[in-house]
């Protein structure tokens, strides 16, 4: 994140490697916005630079920080390189100005958040814990039919990476329903499991556990 502030374009198209840009392309060809799905894992604060790769600008999801001062830096990192960063209490308004302005956008959501706990939350098998899931692409991407992709970020070795997108769905609207979330935590916890090392551990993804309904138990 801190190498983010002063890196440039041309060196981080260097050391952020996009594998298979046609996944990218088949994604933005159905004329609409893309919902991108990935995790904490490895130099996730570098996937910026993937819509550069492609036609469209990009929109992040973000959760506004408290302290000002930190909120701007959070902005002006993850804000480079062509994104709009909107938080997270202004996504569903942005993203209907951006669908009928017919404005295309790359739409990127770190999807292993935590959520606020309340019953009506859907909860998954998560590295063999019962977790409460965001949902918040999922119904993004089904309400306005945005296909759906998933980036697998990999080290490759210091500084360097690589950018793997999977198609998760190119119908969203034909998906049962948290379909999506399903395949993109399955897609996490397999990559989690190849490298470990690389996933953002203190991120307090298991934060509710002792608050599992008891029929989930």
């Amino acid at each position: 994140m801190i190498k983010t502030l002063t890196v440039s374009k041309k060196e981080l198209d260097k050391r952020f490697i996009i594998k298979n840009p046609e996944n990218l392309k088949r994604l933005t060809s159905h004329n609409t916005s893309v919902v991108l799905m990935y995790g904490h894992y490895a130099s996730y604060e570098w996937s910026t630079v993937i819509q550069s790769h492609i036609d469209i600008a990009g929109l992040g999801i973000y959760k506004k920080i408290a302290n000002p001062y930190f909120d701007r830096l959070a902005k002006k990192v993850r804000g480079k390189f062509n994104t709009e960063l909107v938080d997270t209490k202004n996504t569903v308004d942005r993203i209907k100005q951006i669908k009928e302005k017919n404005d295309p956008r790359m739409i990127a959501f770190l999807s292993d958040q935590s959520p606020k706990l309340k019953p009506s939350n859907h909860w998954l098998e998560f590295m063999g814990i019962n977790v409460p899931c965001f949902i918040g692409a999922e119904l993004t991407a089904k309400t306005n039919d945005f296909p759906v992709g998933f980036a697998q970020i990999e080290k490759v070795k210091r500084g360097y990476y690589e950018a793997e997108i999977k198609i998760i769905s190119e119908r969203p609207k034909e998906e049962e329903k948290y379909a999506i979330t399903k395949k993109f935590n399955h897609f996490l916890e397999a990559q989690i499991k190849t490298k470990p090392e690389y996933y953002l551990w203190t991120h307090k993804r298991w934060k509710h556990r002792d608050k599992v309904p008891s029929e989930l138990k």
